[in-house]
């Protein structure tokens, strides 16, 4: 159902609600709240957010109130926001959802405050990161939390194998896989992560894809099917597990000779594998994805964004404003362990010279994100049940993705 369709079913009973809410409140309450600017953000995460407003208060005289929303029912409840067109000044936008929201009218055109702040000029930030934020030639949100994909290697399993490095093309990577298999009874080279909803795209990317071209899927096409193809090749031959292991990266990750000694994931593992394995300090690294015709990756992650329904945009901006800047983006990554968008971030020692972070940084420069339009997340999730029936069921490659690209044309047409 698009948004509209929504906001349209929902939006009387909303705003009923939100109006029998506001009577309950006094006059006295509802002028104090008017002169705090209101910032929602997703998940636990953004509580740290507190620790770094007493700055922003002191710099600027702008009091400020944080609402952190689970991730489980963030969804929903900006939907009642631009249904009662009643919500935050400030909102974190995650990136695959910005084209649905967008599309509602719910956020503001940011150019004018990017013409009016550097720190917003986009030539500070990622290029992928910058495309998130874009539609119809306007800007509207900045980046604030990037994420990608990089791989996770074990550098002494891999050179008990011949590797003294971590693959670096897609024959590489299936040879090392190949290898590492070949070790014994439930020993794998590589996860493939059948709930990893960007994985096939992302390699399809590197295989050529543009995976929409003039608003129309090519998911049928052999740049994507090859792709895929690929993926269900280190299943069938056992290089990847074919059923969900149930087991953690503490107990596939660790040991001698670990289970599955490689895998691709985002940021978060990095600090997963710091905390949960600790016997495998000095014997793991990540890496940049390995190279067909490219090595693109997956941007991800998060943006600022003024609710079009706030009557506090200049306050807002200068809040975005204030967490764009370089200092502010290193003291949101000790705080959270989110990877900054400013570039000029990223020459900071501390980063610059860590193993992890600086590898981070070159997939960052080489990643873009999934195709921004609103009904991306519902197009992910059927290709995932198409790449089950494969590397599953047994079906035909061709044949699920000719499935696929039809019902991906039937819903981008709606």
């Amino acid at each position: 159902m698009k948004l509209s369709k929504k906001i349209a079913l929902m939006g009387l009973t909303t705003v009923l609600a939100l109006g029998g809410l506001a009577a309950c409140g006094s006059n006295k309450d509802s002028a104090k709240e008017d002169k705090v600017l209101n910032i929602w953000g997703m998940g636990d995460e953004v509580k740290q957010l507190s620790k770094m407003t007493d700055k922003f208060t002191d710099e600027t005289g702008i009091e400020v109130k944080i609402q952190s929303i689970p991730w489980s029912n963030a969804h929903d409840k900006l939907l009642t926001a631009v249904a009662s067109k009643s919500g935050p000044d400030v909102l974190q936008m995650g990136t695959t959802w910005m084209p649905e929201f967008q599309e509602a009218g719910a956020l503001t055109d940011m150019t004018p405050y990017i013409e009016k702040y550097d720190t917003m000029k986009a030539d500070n930030f990622y290029e992928g990161s910058v495309e998130t934020t874009q539609f119809d030639g306007k800007s509207y949100g900045i980046p604030w939390a990037a994420e990608t994909r990089v791989l996770f290697y074990r550098t002494d399993v891999l050179a008990s194998v011949g590797y003294k490095e971590a693959p670096k093309t897609w024959e590489e990577l299936e040879d090392a896989s190949k290898k590492l298999a070949e070790r014994g009874d439930d020993k794998y080279g590589i996860n493939i992560d059948s709930k990893e909803q960007t994985l096939g795209f992302m390699f399809a990317r590197q295989n050529g894809s543009p995976l929409m071209s003039d608003g129309k899927p090519e998911f049928n096409k052999p740049e994507f099917v090859d792709a895929v193809s690929y993926l269900n090749n280190f299943i069938q031959k056992g290089y990847a597990p074919k059923q969900d292991l149930g087991l953690d990266v503490s107990q596939t990750f660790s040991g001698d000779d670990a289970m599955v000694p490689m895998f691709i994931s985002g940021p978060w593992m990095a600090k997963a594998v710091k905390d949960t394995v600790p016997d495998v300090e000095g014997k793991w690294a990540i890496a940049p994805l390995p190279s067909k015709e490219n090595n693109t990756s997956s941007m991800g992650g998060s943006n600022l964004t003024i609710f079009e329904y706030s009557k506090k945009k200049d306050d807002a901006a200068k809040f975005i404003d204030f967490m764009s800047k370089p200092e502010n983006q290193l003291e949101w990554m000790h705080l959270t362990d989110a990877l900054p968008t400013v570039k000029e971030t990223w020459e900071n020692k501390e980063l610059k010279d860590d193993p992890i972070y600086s590898v981070f940084n070159e997939q960052l420069n080489n990643s873009e994100p999934m195709p921004l339009i609103p009904e991306f997340e519902e197009i992910a999730q059927n290709y995932l049940k198409h790449f089950e029936k494969i590397y599953l069921g047994g079906e035909d490659v061709q044949t699920e993705m000719d499935s696929f690209n039809e019902e991906t044309e039937a819903l981008v047409s709606k």
